[in-house]
């Protein structure tokens, strides 16, 4: 529900506080930003430059998600569950900050992402999230120090306003994938390999806003049926070039590797 995130919400033209009115949230200058039928705000003020992942993808992303595959990284991000506003920066379906929610009764939840396809059901993912349609790499319509935690899990990061909406004593908690994630399939399907400098630029967007406070890797042997692999795909940038129209064989085995690092401001 977008109530509940209200308090924390600012206008993203000139910065002000928002109200729900009807259909459409407000700032006292007149600013309107309309509420979708689906649930979400669209706090956007201008056109974006991507839409973010699509239909497809995302229905692909749920299913694979619910199946229980990726347990282990939401397991490791509930431990960092606190009071205050979650902030879910790249949420996607809302799999995660449901999750954490879950763990954290005290807590509102806030996701935000450029895809209209993931807020659909982000803000239908837990009573307690509200959804937003809002650029990660432009200022967040999130008022100063409004987070207790901040959740990126794979996903774009913003060093700036991630330390400008994160409250003195607050945990940013980054999720990115370890070298071998998922290193058999891409060799056996020709994926795309993680960037083998995705550490160095981690730390370089979060560089003089974070200091990182520990990091863990974790790994899990996954088994996956033919379809499974094909929704595995199907949720991930190699979806754009792989061919999904057909099955692999066989059960496949491959290696979920994620590096988990929580970070407190500089």
């Amino acid at each position: 529900m977008i109530d509940g995130a209200l308090p924390y919400l600012r206008c993203p033209v000139c910065e002000q506080s928002l109200a729900r009115v009807e259909r459409s949230l407000r700032c006292a200058r007149g600013h309107g930003f309309d509420l979708a039928k689906q649930g979400y705000a669209n706090l956007t003020s201008g056109r974006t430059p991507h839409i973010g992942d699509t239909v497809e993808m995302i229905a692909d992303r749920a299913a694979f998600l619910s199946a229980g595959h990726y347990d282990f990284i939401a397991d490791a991000i509930v431990e960092h569950a606190g009071d205050g506003l979650i902030l879910d920066a790249g949420t996607g379906t809302g799999h995660y900050l449901a999750r954490v929610l879950d763990a954290a009764p005290g807590a509102a939840g806030l996701g935000v992402d450029v895809s209209k396809p993931a807020l659909r059901r982000a803000a239908r993912s837990h009573p307690r999230a509200a959804a937003v349609l809002a650029d990660l790499w432009r200022p967040l319509p999130v008022a100063d120090a409004a987070a207790s935690v901040i959740l990126n899990v794979f996903a774009p990061r913003n060093g700036p306003e991630f330390h400008r909406v994160l409250r003195p004593g607050g945990v940013l908690v980054v999720v990115t994938p370890a070298p071998d994630h998922l290193a058999e399939l891409v060799a056996a399907r020709g994926l795309i390999r993680v960037d083998p400098d995705k550490a160095a630029r981690v730390e370089e967007s979060l560089g003089g806003h974070f200091k990182p406070a520990g990091t863990t890797t974790l790994r899990r042997a996954l088994r996956l049926t033919p379809a499974e692999t094909r929704t595995l795909i199907g949720m991930t940038p190699s979806a754009h070039h792989a061919p999904l129209d057909s099955h692999p064989p066989h059960v496949a085995s491959t290696t979920a590797a994620v590096t988990v690092t929580a970070y407190h401001p500089a």
